[in-house]
């Protein structure tokens, strides 16, 4: 199988221990002078955005910096809590940049490239010492050095970590390099800005039209690149541990542009999330994969048991993951620990009111390090009490905060009761297809983090999306962007009143119109709700014919629907969250059914996608080899009309095979 023609990797020749450092060393560059005349534009703030900015500020190029939030400390990589991953093997367990990246491949089921996850398992160790070197306070042993702790999808201990709020400690130190360059007056920050389109000539982009979300007034900004850091789309389901801004608007017009979206069907659900408890919800919480990782899943041997956890005896204790994964037990992959969680509630054997949930239970754990911590302080025959009271200790310095806030959320001490979880959607994979410089189909334009789909194939493993987003701002795009920039010297700063850049803005003005005009009967979140609970029965955990065929008939009358009767409140020339909703609601509609469509036309399965019609004799994912090895770019036609180019993944280095963590 060939690569579609209009699809170009840019992978460099040679072998794959050495394509990043020879292209480092041959790619093309711009020298400093020439740097402070150069524009470029960078959407989002958070990890990839901000460590982008920051650093192609130090480098000397004009950075304007875009995001909606009131602050740059409010992006949505403030949530990550587990951890970051890094090849630097400080645990000596047998792990190397080669084993990060096995690990990588294997746990996104052989659907990502071989050329970029090595790059990524490469520069994962350069990360860790800039973090450090910002004064990110990861945890520490006691003699001094990074300590690391376990993550999903691999057999050593590589994730460094700050308690439970790695994400928000990493984007403090972006953060900080950010403002630095804001105060030497190298960025631009635009704060309360939301990128509505994005402006091409002759070929190439070289700006976008923006609201001032406080004002309602549109603007335009030329750039000589772009930079899309604006995050993933698990919003479309409504229901996530995403934040309730996070959305899809800024891919999706780049997409309606001309950049091919790539893979949009692969979604994570994450299995370690607190339990829906209502129709009230509008988001959901995540716990962290590091307690799945230290504690225990599992379930009551007997169906409909309603006993409370504390008093089901051991022996009538089902853990299931220990059980049908032996090798890995708890530490099996999201997809395959979401899948077994759904398969046990699907049963019969769930747990809590819902019967939607399982258990995640740390008593074993707390007693374990209540016995080393005893050890430690000299302490001989300790009873079970104290044993267990310096267990709770070590617990809480660890996982303290994330204890906390499953106490606030659901009433229950987790000390002292096992937690409740059920998998929920979390990450998407899925994004604008880039090729190795992180351009997209469309000159000029680029996309970081997760808003590209190009490191993790059909299922991230845990605490590789930090990783990922602070390689491409740090490590990959300020190299790879200079290759396009070097040919832009002599382009001149074009001005906005360009007629690209009157034309893209009136045709936002005039969605905004018909938006506020439609003055329909129907809230937007009734509209998402709807379009949320359509892709989760039909396009969740997992998927069949049926359904996404049925869904897709469902989204495209939903759409027609949205457009006939949304209301919009407010004015436009205002601060108007239900109209910057209505905006992003109407994007995920028509994204979902593009991701409707991207299952329906792989006849596999595979990571996060699980058609229900490809599967082995015990339920794993059954890959099509010989059919679907290639990455899904999807263009953008007309109105759902997409065209579908197929770019053809080669390995090399590592032999397919079906996943086995038995």
């Amino acid at each position: 199988m060939a690569s579609s023609p209009k699809l170009n990797s840019k992978i460099p020749q040679g072998e794959l221990e050495t394509k990043w450092t020879k292209y480092r060393s041959t790619v093309h560059l711009v020298n400093p002078a020439n740097k402070r005349s150069l524009e470029v534009i960078v959407v989002g703030s958070g990890l990839a955005g901000a460590s982008a900015a920051a650093t192609l500020a130090e480098m000397g190029y004009k950075v304007k910096v875009l995001c909606f939030q009131d602050s740059p400390r409010r992006a949505h990589s403030i949530a990550a809590q587990g951890g970051v991953n890094a090849a630097k093997n400080y645990q000596n367990d047998g792990d190397s940049i080669y084993r990060l990246f096995y690990d990588t491949i294997k746990g996104g089921d052989y659907r990502a490239r071989e050329a970029n996850v090595h790059r990524l398992a490469e520069v994962s160790g350069n990360i860790i010492d800039q973090c450090v070197a910002q004064g990110v306070p990861f945890a520490r042993e006691y003699g001094g050095t990074l300590s690391n702790r376990s993550f999903g999808g691999t057999q050593v201990q590589r994730t460094f970590y700050a308690a439970g709020q790695t994400g928000q400690q990493l984007l403090l130190g972006a953060y900080s390099a950010l403002q630095r360059q804001v105060g030497m007056g190298a960025v631009q920050l635009l704060a309360r800005h939301e990128m509505m389109d994005v402006v091409n000539i002759d070929g190439k982009c070289r700006g976008i039209i923006a609201r001032d979300l406080v004002s309602g007034k549109l603007e335009r900004h030329f750039g000589h690149a772009v930079l899309l850091c604006t995050g993933g789309y698990g919003n479309v389901f409504y229901l996530s541990t995403n934040a309730m801004g996070s959305n899809v608007t800024a891919a999706w017009k780049a997409h309606k542009k001309g950049a091919f979206f790539g893979n949009p069907c692969y979604t994570q659900i994450h299995p370690t999330c607190i339990p829906v408890s209502g129709d009230h919800q509008s988001k959901l919480t995540l716990m962290s994969e590091s307690l799945r990782n230290d504690g225990r899943i599992w379930v009551p041997k007997k169906k409909d048991d309603n006993r409370k956890a504390i008093d089901i005896p051991e022996e009538e204790r089902d853990y299931y993951l220990e059980r049908r994964y032996p090798a890995f037990g708890n530490l099996v992959p999201r997809d395959v620990a979401s899948r077994a969680a759904k398969e046990r509630c699907d049963a019969g054997y769930g747990v809590g009111s819902s019967k939607m949930a399982v258990y995640l239970d740390f008593a074993a754990n707390t007693e374990r390090y209540g016995k080393i911590q005893a050890n430690k302080l000299g302490l001989h025959n300790p009873s079970k009490d104290e044993i267990i009271k310096l267990g709770k200790e070590v617990v809480k310095e660890k996982y303290g905060n994330l204890f906390d806030m499953y106490k606030q959320i659901t009433g229950e001490d987790p000390y002292e009761v096992p937690m409740r979880i059920y998998p929920a959607v979390h990450y998407t994979m899925g994004g604008l297809w880039v090729d190795y410089n992180l351009m997209t189909t469309v000159p000029g334009l680029y996309a970081l983090g997760e808003a590209n789909f190009s490191d993790h194939g059909a299922n991230r493993l845990g605490a590789s999306a930090l990783m990922q987003g602070l390689a491409d701002g740090y490590f990959v795009i300020p190299y790879t962007i200079g290759d396009y920039l070097s040919e832009e010297i002599r382009t001149k700063s074009i001005p906005t009143d360009n007629d690209a850049f009157v034309k893209a803005e009136a045709e936002v003005q005039e969605r905004i119109n018909k938006l506020m005009n439609i003055k329909g009967s129907k809230s937007v979140d009734h509209f998402h709700k709807r379009l949320g609970k359509i892709m989760w029965d039909k396009c969740g955990m997992a998927r069949n014919k049926e359904g996404l065929t049925q869904a897709i008939s469902e989204i495209q009358a939903l759409k027609a629907e949205f457009w006939k009767d949304v209301r919009v409140t407010g004015d436009a020339n205002e601060f108007n969250p239900e109209l910057e909703k209505a905006h992003r609601v109407a994007d995920f509609i028509e994204l979902g059914e593009l991701m409707c469509k991207d299952a329906l036309h792989r006849n596999e399965s595979c990571g996060g996608h699980f058609r229900e019609e490809y599967q082995t004799p015990d339920g794993e994912a059954l890959r099509d080899d010989d059919n679907f090895a290639y990455v899904a770019a999807w263009e953008y036609k007309s109105d759902s009309n997409f065209e579908l180019h197929k770019e053809e993944l080669k390995y090399d280095n590592i032999k397919l095979a079906q996943r086995n963590y038995a």
